[in-house]
Order: C-alpha cells, then structure tokens, then sequence
C-alpha cells in the first residue's frame, strides 16, 4: 500500500502501446501506457474502455455501424469513453495515458499473430516493477 506517482512510473519504461499496471481496484486494472504512432482497430465485446490522456496528444478513431468514421481528438487532462463492442483505433503523435480496464482484458482486443501490425503487441498488461 504505496502511492505511486504516475509521472514517476512513465519515466520507468518506454515502449509505445504497452501498458503498465499501477494498480488495481476491484476487478479492474488501472493503466499507463506511453502512445506513439497507430495502433490496431479492435473492439472490446465485453466492456467499454476509459482513456484519460496525461501527456500530449492522443487521438480515437471510432468506425460507427454504417461504416463512416470520426475522430475523438484528445490533449492533456481529457478523458474519452469507447462503448463496449465499438470498434476503434487508437492514434497519437506522442504521449501518455491511463486506462482502467477489467482485470484481463487485451490492449488489441480480438485481434491476434499476424494480422497485428510491427512495433504493437497483445497483452494484458506488465506489472509495474520499481
């Protein structure tokens, strides 16, 4: 039962898309993740995604069902939803976030192997190591 400083925690790694666990609250995980370049469209089936941008520039493309798309642009202190089974894709010029997410759940989704893009893994999270 420490305190963890966000800022601290982010300046402990540097990989893009690969979030890191600062803690838990019931069955959820609370996230942090350095974001640069595209990620994957995905769908999350069984929850909604929470994304609260701490530094720079982060960017939500969401496909609605009749196919167009638009995007949620994000700066600093801003906090953006995606419902649960709406597909999306991440993208930003450079910064950091946090996410709370069901203990689990995968930064890509359904989506797997081969059809994700270099530079972007599947996981469910790494645990914040000091």
């Amino acid at each position: 039962m420490k305190p963890v400083n966000l800022y601290e925690a982010l300046r402990a790694f540097d990989d893009n898309y690969s979030p890191r666990v600062v803690g838990r609250v019931n069955d959820y995980d609370v996230k942090i993740a350095h974001t640069l370049g595209d990620h994957v469209w995905h769908t999350h089936d069984r929850t909604d995604e929470f994304f609260l941008v701490l530094d720079g520039h982060f960017a939500v493309s969401i496909r609605n069902p009749d196919g167009t798309e638009e995007t949620v642009e994000l700066t600093k202190g801003d906090t953006f939803v995606v419902p649960q089974g709406v597909e999306h894709k991440p993208t930003s010029q450079g910064g950091a976030i946090l996410m709370f997410e069901p203990h689990g759940t995968a930064s890509t989704g359904g989506v797997d192997g081969d059809a994700l893009p270099e530079g972007i893994a599947r996981t469910t999270g790494s645990d914040l190591t000091p």
